[in-house]
């Protein structure tokens, strides 16, 4: 099934192992093969993925270039159980990802581990609020004096 797709003045894509940047001007174009494409909203960098989650998210784009997917599954595992142990809150999350990539839906994994960053954020926030850093149900540190 044709793709029709827009580009926006120098947005980016990436279309199997191509990546291309539109010029000045918005152009559109029909995709008429089955191709692995990722918008530039789409895509989390290497440098960008300054969290745990964003880690996951472009272990997934890897998996979903890749003409192997199951080439990064052992780097999405490990990234997962370490977030899972540090925030047992995401594994919900984390396991709807797991379901979508077990059913072969890669751009539908990445589209729930989108979810999984926004709670990952709402979580940080939370942390950077209460004042003391530390993550939301963690045990209250009690202070004691020698006396």
């Amino acid at each position: 099934m044709p793709l029709r797709i827009e580009l926006k003045p120098h947005e980016r894509l990436i279309i199997g192992d191509t990546t291309i940047r539109n010029g000045p001007k918005r152009s559109s174009f029909v995709v008429e093969s089955q191709s692995r494409i990722l918008r530039e909203s789409d895509i989390i960098t290497q440098t960008e993925a300054d969290t745990p989650c964003k880690r996951l998210y472009v272990a997934l784009e890897h998996m979903y270039l890749a003409d192997d997917p199951n080439a990064g599954e052992t780097a999405f595992v490990e990234i997962a159980n370490q977030i899972m142990q540090a925030a047992p809150g995401t594994r919900a999350h984390i396991l709807l990802i797991y379901e979508q990539l077990r059913e072969g839906k890669l751009y539908k994994a990445m589209k729930q581990a989108r979810k999984l960053i926004a709670y990952e954020t709402e979580l940080l926030a939370m942390a950077a609020s209460s004042g003391d850093g530390e993550a939301p149900g963690a045990p209250e540190r009690r202070e004691t004096q020698d006396q």
